[in-house]
């Protein structure tokens, strides 16, 4: 035991003596460690900011209103399961048999099971008016035995027992104006239909926050629902004395095929938005985190190698006076530590404030409820000061190799001469990834038809690190090229500014390197969006050939009836019911299965290319009908399937279906990437209503005259509304119309980010060059020969950076207008590419401008004899 303690002993005590040097060195030069210390903090709160975001999401919620009362609530799987850390949310409410509700009810403990059915409905007054509810949540319609499971009270009037009674809540009869024994109008669908006030209810607590509630009769309920059969999920009451964890485990061991949910998980249940937001804000903050990580810490390792090669002197002279490597490895990890564990912590508090920034993003891109909570805890923290750490020792590792490897001798000679040649391995991973780049963004090296978007992520981050590895090469060719036309060599400035180039070319590069990333990254993501963008467009504004469409002035849709309704009027040559949904398809990949989500409409098969031209390659569009199915191009070749083959399809409820595939189709950006029968997407959706509906008229007819028809044909459906081929094309996409929202929020934290560690890296490898500033003063340059020879610089770092940056881009963007439009051309946005350069500029220009400013401040004599 006395050898145990006398061993650990002798690592700490010297561990502490590196500290104690480390933390000399860092007072003794602050300046130097600045550079450091930002990159890390500045990745650190980016780090916690995706780390709250995914601790929110998987622990935090939104508390019941009408469950308020319930010990648990039981629902179906609402979400498919990929493997044992992930799973895929389906769009539709995923329903549980009625006869489940008598078998919960005999399980032991459970006071009373009622199972509830909710009917999105429009509330009308007798004027006419819509009766909204609050904050512009929808108006849900149930039976009133799911009232106890608040429990709502029947503060006037009683509770019905009529078809057409009903009971409204407090807050609603309020905003309505309406009292007992008034007649209102309830529109389930588009179908309206008239019931007398029986009832004022209350709510529990301070009432309603996310929705306004009516009761009418179970039956009725169930007749509206149009699922006889089925319930929405089953509320529980339980006995004195029994836990609602109790009951859940009595009850989920008992009936099988449900899914138990206590505390705030009952909020899933009641309200959709909640879970959908929950697995949304989970698989985001992960994935987009763990593109951060990998950025992070290329940035970090970047800045810190910076940093330490710019001690070359200092570390030489310490090797001179015999520091052994391991003591050099030994002090500049402590040093490392330090230096992140500070700025990690540092940056955690600006990591809250930004995951609450990214929060509201997702609000606004209605991605996430308004009262959806944020959970605040220590792992985001702890996870972002292990990475940050972990990748400023690893950086300070592999920078310090080198140095605490050479001879003494070697090292002073070494210290301000950059090696002319590039490391055997580094100068083979950057010639490796280049070909590697091209095969994975033009040569089908991914699965084929997998997403354009994802494959050019993947090749331009290859670019980028191959970029990283070669820039020292890459800088000297374009300098030999380009540097005459960039700067003068007649003129001093001019002549200064490429020979430093090209002497300090890995300096430089260092520079040149995150500048360019923001570049490539940038420009894929801007182009690579106008280019699907674009593509949509193209293919809506072709294939649409309808004169008019009938849409809902809610979010409840067009009941299938009114297609019935219009299809007689006079001058209607065509009418095309549109429903949306979100499917998963399961296929082969490789020794297993892989599973992904696409957009999904049904529509009608009789004359479709009349209304709706879907470019079909393959196949007949017109055998959708029964069991088929229609994929465009890029998801058949995902999915690996042609025409008469049966492909395994789960709908938006969850249902499993087995199609065959009758026809294959381009236009699936525009209109969607699977389209199934019109009848069967209606059936498996939440509201069982269409989205639109699509009318050609005959040839020769006025189009005034017809929309005139089609509104008296649609009189005695009030919300439904007719407009022009207008209104489908302004209508959100099938990809939703909150995409390009959380889009431009991750990739302007993530530039902005990579702007950070441009302006820090440039302003380090200026800012170190005060002696070097000094010595040209001293034999005789003025200090405007030195800002023009800092601007000299800064053109070749703006131009090498945009250079290579597009030049990365190039593959990937050609890869993502193959699979989009079979065109090698793709769509370069005019103003996104301004936007870039002037960026660029302002970014790289300002930083040099502002160092060389800092580096000119001494006097030469005093400069010259400073520190590094």
């Amino acid at each position: 035991m006395i050898r145990r303690i006398r061993r650990v002993v002798r690592l700490v005590v010297p561990y502490r003596k590196d500290l104690s040097l480390a933390w000399s060195t860092i007072k003794g030069r602050k300046g130097g460690f600045v550079g450091s210390f930002v990159a890390i903090a500045a990745g650190s709160a980016v780090i916690t900011a995706c780390g709250t975001l995914l601790v929110s999401g998987l622990g935090t919620g939104v508390t019941p209103e009408r469950y308020s009362g319930t010990a648990v609530v039981l629902g179906a799987q609402q979400s498919f399961r990929l493997d044992e850390t992930s799973e895929v949310r389906y769009g539709e409410r995923v329903t549980l048999p009625a006869d489940k509700v008598a078998a919960v009810a005999a399980v032991p403990g459970v006071q009373s099971a009622i199972g509830d059915v909710t009917i999105e409905v429009g509330v009308l007054a007798s004027d006419g008016d819509a009766v909204a509810g609050p904050d512009g949540f929808p108006v849900f319609g149930h039976g009133w035995s799911a009232a106890a499971l608040a429990p709502f009270r029947v503060r006037e009037g009683r509770a019905p027992a009529a078809p057409d009674e009903v009971v409204l809540d407090a807050d609603l009869a309020a905003r309505g104006d309406v009292s007992l024994d008034a007649t209102v109008r309830l529109v389930s669908g588009s179908v309206p239909a008239s019931y007398r006030v029986v009832g004022i209810a209350t709510a529990p607590g301070d009432g309603l926050d996310r929705q306004s509630a009516v009761f009418v009769t179970d039956d009725q309920a169930t007749k509206l629902s149009g699922r006889p059969d089925r319930v929405d999920a089953i509320g529980v009451l339980a006995a004195p004395g029994v836990t609602p964890e109790q009951l859940a485990e009595r009850i989920t061991a008992a009936v099988p095929g449900l899914v138990a949910h206590t505390g705030t998980g009952r909020g899933d249940v009641e309200f959709l938005d909640v879970g959908d937001a929950r697995s949304l804000v989970v698989e985001t903050a992960a994935s987009f985190g763990g593109t951060m990580v990998l950025i992070v810490v290329f940035v970090v390792a970047s800045t810190l190698a910076l940093s330490v090669r710019q001690r070359r002197r200092e570390l030489a002279l310490l090797r001179a006076i015999g520091a052994t490597p391991k003591q050099i490895q030994w002090m500049i990890g402590a040093e490392m530590t330090l230096v992140s564990s500070v700025g990690a912590v540092v940056g955690a508090l600006p990591g809250v404030a930004l995951a609450y920034v990214m929060r509201s993003v997702f609000v606004v891109a209605d991605a996430m409820p308004p009262d959806f909570q944020m959970r605040v805890g220590s792992l985001p923290v702890l996870a972002s000061l292990v990475l940050c750490m972990t990748s400023a020792r690893l950086a300070g590792w592999l920078v310090a190799r080198r140095v605490a490897k050479i001879s003494p001798v070697e090292a002073l000679g070494d210290a301000h001469v950059e090696p002319k040649k590039l490391g055997w391995v580094r100068l083979t991973i950057g010639v490796l990834l280049i070909p590697l780049g091209l095969l994975l963004a033009l040569g089908n090296v991914a699965s084929p038809g997998d997403s354009a978007a994802d494959t050019a992520g993947s090749a331009v981050l290859l670019f980028v690190v191959a970029l990283g590895c070669l820039g020292p090469l890459l800088l000297r060719g374009a300098v030999v090229l380009f540097g005459s036309r960039l700067n003068r060599q007649s003129t001093a400035s001019g002549f200064l500014a490429q020979a430093n180039a090209r002497a300090n070319s890995r300096r430089l590069s260092s520079a040149i390197t995150p500048l360019a990333m923001g570049v490539a990254l940038a420009a894929v993501q801007v182009f690579g969006a106008a280019t699907t963008i674009a593509a949509a467009r193209h293919q809506l504004e072709d294939g649409l050939r309808a004169d008019h469409v009938l849409t809902a002035s809610s979010g409840a849709g067009v009941s299938p009836e009114v297609v019935d309704a219009v299809r007689g009027v006079p001058g209607v040559a065509v009418t095309t019911p549109v429903a949306r949904m979100r499917v998963l398809v399961t296929f082969p990949s490789e020794d297993s299965t892989a599973t992904r989500v696409f957009a999904a409409q049904g529509v009608a098969p009789e004359r479709l290319s009349e209304t709706m031209d879907l470019a079909v390659d393959q196949g007949d569009i017109a055998e959708l009908r029964g069991e088929a199915v229609a994929l465009s191009r890029v998801v058949a070749q995902t999915v690996r399937a042609r025409v008469g083959a049966t492909i395994e399809l789960r709908l938006g409820d969850g249902t499993l279906a087995r199609p065959r595939v009758v026809a294959i189709y381009e236009n699936g950006l525009g209109f969607g990437e699977v389209t199934l029968p019109n009848d069967l997407v209606v059936a498996h959706t939440t509201a069982r209503v269409d989205t639109a509906v699509l009318i050609r008229s005959v040839d020769g007819t006025d189009p005034e005259a017809l929309a005139g028809a089609l509104r008296g044909a649609v009189a005695r459906y009030p919300t439904v509304r007719v407009g022009d081929r207008q209104t489908f094309l302004a209508a959100p996409g099938p990809g939703g119309s909150g995409d390009w929202a959380l889009n431009l929020l991750f990739q302007t934290v993530l530039l902005g980010y990579i702007a950070i560690a441009v302006v820090n890296t440039l302003v380090m490898a200026t800012t170190a060059r005060v002696r070097e500033f000094a010595m040209l003063q001293l034999i005789g340059a003025s200090r405007d020969q030195l800002r023009a020879m800092m601007n000299g610089e800064a053109r070749i770092v703006v131009f090498a950076a945009l250079l290579f940056g597009l030049l990365a881009t190039i593959p990937p963007l050609i890869g993502i207008s193959l699979g989009l439009t079979k065109s090698p051309v793709p769509t370069i946005s005019l103003t996104g590419l301004i936007a870039i350069v002037t960026l660029t500029i302002a970014l790289s220009w300002g930083a040099i401008r502002v160092a060389t400013r800092y580096g000119l401040r001494p006097a030469p004599v005093d400069a010259i004899g400073g520190r590094e």
